[in-house]
């Protein structure tokens, strides 16, 4: 009987057993840089005990299946964060965990963040805000200009500290990145290189920066892609772009991969422009990552790029006006064109890397890489026009309203270009480190060449009464007709290292290092030394002193070389600044919120300077060393929360920045009187001439004040409806008459105010909320977005147009960017 009983019992027991449903979780668990996270507490809610994830943040748990249960996820310094699940019997559902610091932690994070406050003009930039930025260019770099300032929203580019845009070093995972050079006008330009999804670290230095970097004057943005551990991706689509991206690994993570597709249309933003006409304008990039690690010691990673840019226009008409104030008058001026012809230019690049990481030992890494980038660019344009300018009738009223009723002048003006550009860029290097305590040893070495073939042919003609500027027998106002087919070599290198002293007193971080860079072209052989300090002394006071100086040498490469006859001057010199910079970093809590305020004072000194002028995005360079230049200003920065976990910051900057053309003068002419008159008079009058020198002038990227503000928000009630606010002001710019040196300085562009907002709300929340079976359930999330571009439609200027009248008194007519706009966008993660 009691074996009977027994054996009942078990097979009850066992019956029960086998009828018990299982599922399983699994998944990684990261921080909100995308950091796995060790020793994490995974617990069934309303259980004692559970698991801990490993090294790489992964964890699988069992749990009850067809019942609701939740996964409590937990770790000190971390806000808890708890997920639900109603599984089938046997599923597993893979996840991704992100926890964030809670309030308490986050002030330490702010604190310990050493790296960035002991660095220079180091900014780190948060890849994620790129992406919620309302910005009609997006992106990094739409970031960036919030930090810098900018005039010129259809365009990347950006200018810091009084340089232009060919100042600046660009490094994707340690290669460098060139940008397309023939473009003239923001409509024109592409796609950002950067892909904002594919993006994990970004640093931006706007001056003081390392040895370790590149050869030019200006500013370093440093930009680390990700190398996944989970499957995962995105999509989006708007108005102007669509793309999507996936990563993940395979081989138990031997195998990495990361790929992202971009297309960008400004049609809508560029339909909207003065000139009227046929706008087709599309740029494709295709993006990929792939790492894979051989064994302990050895890893290869490939990055690929390329990008397709077109830009076809077929102008039809512009309506441009313009209000003259005088105590004589008061006009509107009024300019109308037709337009007949078309321009359609193609902008390819690519780029191919190739790295083999070799860690001998946790304190030695070196990294052997080979590049090739290559760039193809095709310009061509034959647009004549016919134009009537006078005075405008804004008399609403009236039969001819918005007509031109009283004409000043009328011409005929044509543009026409057949121009070609290759760059081949090949770079084989080695980079390393070596890590002795105190002592963090960096050095590298690489050799280059550039092969460049250039095919330049253009002219405009200009005609009206007295508006013909003949330079040549065929009365054109401007002729080019040259060619270039240059091969240059490039040797550079550095070594630097970077030292800690602390006691207990203060924490003393010491920088020194050089660089050296010979090229083939001029055979300048340069020697940079650049060192920083910074202190931190032991006070209740959370504050960090820095201070930096070096010598920044820019070698030429391409657009520095043509003059503006496009004659190529081959044996110009590198351009030279010779930079100090001074800062302080100062954490406090406010509100039981962190905040973070930095401020920099700096002053540039640049030898043998190329002057050049703008005109919209478009750099031209005189081609000889004869000018010299300074720049000097102070920025200030207020980093913080103004609510829990929505990063907002505010930047201020004020700048001057002028050069000297050594040799640069007009004469003055005077009649018998000793009374200025024109230079076209003095052959009929008894005059006599006076030489006057220009002296120093306001540089074309000079601007006195600039502001950013970067504005996060969402509803106290509810996380998921959101806010993205950036302002960028910045006071008048210098504009210059093209050639002239009497000139220079002769206009200035108006200050530049752009406010953009956008909306967001979260359509579907996180996966955990929702039931297994459901068709969204790989999806983390999906938001869309409202956006409205140019909030207030303030109508910003760019550039010039200059106009003579039928008396040849010369008008100015602006050349305006973009009115108010909207946009839509919805994003989903998976």
């Amino acid at each position: 009987m009691r074996v009977l009983t027994s054996l009942v019992l078990a097979l009850f027991f066992l019956t029960a057993s086998a009828q018990k449903k299982i599922a399983f979780v699994s998944g990684q668990v990261i921080d909100e840089n995308e950091n796995p996270l060790a020793k994490v507490s995974v617990v069934v809610l309303g259980k004692t005990t559970g698991i801990v994830t490993n090294d790489s943040g992964f964890f699988r748990i069992k749990v009850t299946a067809a019942k609701s249960i939740a996964l409590v996820f937990s770790n000190i310094g971390y806000a808890e964060k708890q997920k639900n699940f109603y599984l089938s019997d046997n599923e597993e559902e893979r996840i991704t965990v992100r926890l964030q610091r809670d309030g308490k932690t986050l002030m330490t994070v702010v604190v310990t963040n050493d790296r960035e406050r002991k660095e220079l003009g180091l900014t780190k930039i948060n890849p994620k805000n790129a992406i919620v930025l309302p910005s009609t260019t997006g992106g990094i770099e739409g970031l960036i200009k919030i930090l810098v300032g900018s005039n010129n929203e259809l365009t990347s580019q950006y200018n810091v500290r009084g340089g232009n845009y060919d100042e600046n070093l660009i490094y994707l995972n340690d290669f460098e990145i060139f940008r397309p050079y023939l473009v003239r006008s923001g409509q024109q330009e592409g796609l950002s290189f950067i892909n904002p999804e594919l993006a994990r670290n970004v640093n931006f230095y706007n001056g003081g920066f390392q040895a370790k970097y590149g050869d030019k004057i200006s500013s370093v943005l440093d930009i680390q892609y990700k190398k996944p551990k989970t499957f995962g991706g995105s999509a989006y689509i708007s108005l102007l772009e669509q793309g999507m991206h996936l990563e993940g690994s395979a081989k138990k993570e031997k195998l990495t991969y990361l790929v992202g597709v971009r297309n960008k249309s400004n049609r809508n933003l560029l339909s909207s422009q003065q000139t009227q006409g046929s706008y087709i304008p599309s740029s494709t990039d295709i993006q990929g990552y792939l790492t894979y690690k051989l064994n302990e010691k050895w890893q290869l990673e490939i990055l690929g790029n390329f990008s397709a840019t077109k830009f076809t226009l077929i102008p039809q008409s512009a309506q441009k006006t313009t209000s003259v104030f005088s105590p004589l008058f008061t006009a509107n001026l009024g300019l109308d064109i037709f337009f007949n012809g078309q321009e359609k230019d193609g902008y390819n690049t690519s780029l191919i890397g190739l790295t083999a990481v070799h860690q001998p030992n946790k304190k030695v890494q070196i990294k052997w890489m080979l590049s090739h980038f290559e760039n193809k660019e095709n310009e061509n344009f034959d647009i004549g026009s016919t134009y009537l300018f006078g005075d405008r009738n804004f008399d609403n009223t009236s039969s001819t309203y918005g007509q031109i009723v009283n004409p000043l002048g009328a011409g005929f003006y044509q543009n026409y270009g057949r121009n070609k550009l290759d760059i081949s860029v090949w770079n084989a290097g080695i980079k390393g480190s070596i890590d002795k305590g105190k002592h963090f040893i960096q050095f590298g070495n690489s050799i280059e060449q550039t092969k460049i073939t250039d095919k330049l042919f253009e002219w405009d003609y200009q005609d009206s009464a007295g508006y013909s500027l003949p330079v040549t027998n065929n009365n054109l106002s401007s002729f080019l007709n040259s060619s270039a087919n240059l091969t240059i070599q490039k040797y550079s290198g550095y070594v630097q290292d970077n030292i800690n002293f602390i006691n207990s007193k203060r924490d003393i971080s010491l920088q020194g290092g050089v660089r050296y860079n010979y090229n083939s072209l001029n055979k300048e052989l340069l020697i940079s030394p650049r060192a920083q300090v910074s202190v931190k002394p032991s006070w209740k006071k959370d504050m960090v002193f820095k201070l930096a100086a070096g010598i920044y040498d820019q070698p030429p490469f391409y657009r520095e070389l043509r003059r503006y006859d496009g004659s190529l001057n081959k044996g110009i010199k590198s351009q030279k600044s010779y930079q100090v910079v001074a800062g302080m970093d100062y954490n406090f809590i406010s509100g039981e919120r962190p905040f973070r305020i930095t401020a920099e004072a700096y002053y540039k000194n640049l030898q043998d300077v190329i002057p050049y002028d703008i005109d919209n995005v478009r750099i031209r360079y005189s081609g000889e060393n004869n000018a010299k230049a300074y720049a000097y200003g102070v920025e200030t920065r207020l980093y913080g929360e103004l609510v829990k976990d929505a990063e907002s910051w505010l930047s201020i900057g004020l700048m001057r920045s002028k050069e000297n053309i050594v040799g640069d003068h007009y004469y003055k002419y005077l009649n018998a009187a000793g009374e200025p008159i024109t230079s076209k008079t003095h052959d009929r009058i008894p005059v006599d001439s006076i030489r006057q020198d220009v002296g120093w002038v306001r540089r074309p990227t000079d601007r006195l004040i600039t502001v950013g503000l970067f504005l996060q928000d969402y509803l106290s009630t509810n996380k998921n409806f959101k806010v993205h606010l950036n302002m960028i002001y910045g006071s008048n710019m210098p504009y210059n008459i093209p050639n002239s040196t009497r000139y220079r300085n002769a206009l200035i562009i108006d200050p530049y105010l752009r406010v953009d907002i956008g909306f967001s709300a979260l359509f579907l929340s996180e996966k955990n909320k929702r039931r297994s079976h459901s068709p969204f359930k790989d999806f983390e999330n999906i938001w869309a977005s409202f956006e409205v571009f140019n909030l207030i439609d303030r109508p910003n200027t760019i550039s010039y147009q200059l106009i003579k009248d039928f008396s040849n008194t010369v008008y100015s007519i602006p050349n305006r960017l973009t009115p108010r706009l909207v946009n839509f966008k919805i994003v989903g993660r998976f």
